[in-house]
This record gives C-alpha cells, structure tokens and sequence, in this order.
C-alpha cells in the first residue's frame, strides 16, 4: 500500500516507533501545508491510505473525488467537521478517527498566552533585544475573575491553575458544565450578561458543533470590560465571524490571545487579527508537543493495521464497507 502523512510539520512521523510497524508499504511524509484542492489532489493522486493530522487539511467531496485509489483514511482525533465523511461513504472510503490524547497541553499553552498577554512578555523580551530597557506594566492574576466558557476536561485544569494563582473563578456554560462547576465549588454567573461582564480574563474551552458555531457575539464581546483578556484556544468558529476584530477596534475587551483562525493553516499572514497591536497570536499550538503528537500517531498506525488486516477498527463511517 502507497501511505501518505499529510501535514507532519514538525516531520514527527518518521521518528515515532509507528513508523517502523509500516515497513511492509510506501510510506510519503509531506511537512509543508497545501490548500489549493487540484495541487493537494496531484500530491495524493497515488496514494491508497492518507494519513490526516488532526484538523490541518481540509477533504471537501471535491478533493475526494479527484483521488481515486483512495481506499482508507486514518484520522489523528475524532473531530472530522474539515472530512466531507458523507462523500467518503459514497466512495467507499473507509475512515477511522479516534480522540483521547493529553488535555494539559492546550491547559498549559492557554496559561502560557495568559501570562504572556499578560506581562507583555513577547513585546518586552524583543525590545530588551532590540537595546531597549523595559516600557510597559503588566496586570498581576491574583484577585482577576477567571471566566471559564465551557467546564469540561480542559475548562477544569484551567480553572485549577486559575484558582492557583489566587484568581476568583466564574464559569458559564450548558447545564451539565454548570453543574460540574458547583459540585467542585466554583461560582455560576447569574445570567449570560455577568459572565462576558464580569471576567478579567475569559478562557474559551466550547467544542465547536452545530449549536455552539457563531454563538459569542458582538454583543457578547461589548459587555466585557475595556481591561480585559479573552483567550481562545479552542475554535475560532465559536466566535461570529469578523467580531472580535471589530471589538478589539472598539477595545472591549482591551487584548486577547488567540490559538485558533478562521481558515487554517494561516499562510502569508493572511488574517486580519493579525494586524492588531492588542491580539497576540500562535499558529494553532494547543496540542503540539512532541508527546501528544507521537500518541496521536500511534493510534493512527494501529487504524492503518487494522484495516490492512480487514479489520477496521474506530470506524466513522461503517457504511462505507457495505
């Protein structure tokens, strides 16, 4: 079998222990992004399993249907909104994708935005070597309302670290979030309006489906106070589209700090929070550490044996064998 990994951009793959385990095929790494759906095509015209990392690249029914040796598809994590899945069933493309991995690394990256944002640390460290002395305050955590969007695995390790630092935590979300919150102890906001009006610095954790795309608004965002952080490392799409450009334009809240975009991967800096001197910003690193991605490799291995062996496990799409 002809495999190819798409997006390895770190060129992980080679040097997991999977890789040794896929010896009997041809396996083809590729590193840098493609978006274009006919130059994405030639380069996996061949190619009858394809590895996905993550969400990086998008399978829309057009780029399927160019590729016709495609047989299988082994996706690293269980989100498959950027996978035309209907369009693989279709085709009789068999896809796998499971989840799992390690939460603590988008907690720590979103902590490390936090204080970064914070403290100025990215602005202060450049000028100091540029031969300038330090020109800014920044803002301490303890005594800041923490307000967590979403109490679920990460929401939780965030508000732990938050509670750490000394910060009053406030969280909002669906009834199950909110009911965890209480039970360890934390506060509820009263209504919708408290919460985006009473946090100091606002974590976003929400999955992005159907009934959360699009649900913070403008509205939302122009209660916050004109001293605030918001932070989102979870999915840009949570946020309406265009309107925390806009409010940071207006300076509710004062700065935020985002992991996530709109169209991925972000190429020639071509995104328009990109231009503001109040957002700091990071290429989707949530999940990069070497750990996580080697996990998440590995399962994508074990699908590939799978259903090499006629065995496919993780199945998305189990219709496609029919």
């Amino acid at each position: 079998m002809k495999i190819a990994v798409a997006d390895d951009y770190q060129d992980i793959f080679r040097a997991a222990p999977g890789y040794a385990r896929l010896a009997a095929h041809e396996v083809i790494v590729y590193n840098e992004p493609v978006k274009d759906v006919p130059a994405l095509a030639g380069r996996l015209q061949d190619a009858d399993i394809v590895v996905l990392t993550q969400q990086r690249t998008r399978f829309p029914r057009e780029l399927i249907e160019l590729l016709q040796k495609l047989t299988f598809i082994s996706q690293t994590g269980r989100n498959t909104g950027h996978l035309d899945v209907a369009a693989c069933t279709e085709r009789g493309i068999v896809v796998s994708a499971i989840g799992g991995g390690y939460p603590h690394a988008t907690v720590e990256l979103t902590w490390g935005l936090i204080i970064a944002a914070l403290r100025h640390i990215p602005y202060e460290a450049a000028r100091l070597k540029a031969g300038h002395w330090q020109s800014t305050t920044g803002t301490r955590l303890h005594g800041l309302t923490l307000g967590i969007y979403a109490y679920g695995r990460i929401g939780k390790l965030v508000a732990d670290v938050g509670q750490a630092f000394g910060m009053k935590i406030l969280c909002w979300g669906r009834d199950a979030s909110t009911a965890r919150a209480k039970q360890d102890g934390h506060t509820v906001a009263v209504s919708r309006q408290e919460f985006f009006a009473q946090a100091d610095v606002l974590s976003l954790h929400l999955p992005l489906r159907d009934e959360t795309r699009s649900g913070i608004t403008a509205a939302d965002l122009s209660l916050m106070k004109n001293t605030a952080l918001l932070v989102n490392t979870s999915r840009s799409g949570i946020i309406a589209k265009g309107a925390l450009v806009d409010a940071l334009k207006k300076g509710r809240p004062a700065y935020a700090a985002v992991d996530v975009f709109d169209d991925e991967p972000v190429l020639g800096a071509d995104d328009p929070i990109l231009a503001l001197p109040n957002v700091l910003c990071t290429p989707h690193l949530g999940y990069v550490t070497r750990e996580t991605i080697v996990h998440h490799y590995e399962d994508a291995v074990d699908q590939i044996i799978a259903f090499c062996a006629g065995t496919p496990i993780n199945m998305v799409n189990p219709d496609a064998e029919k």
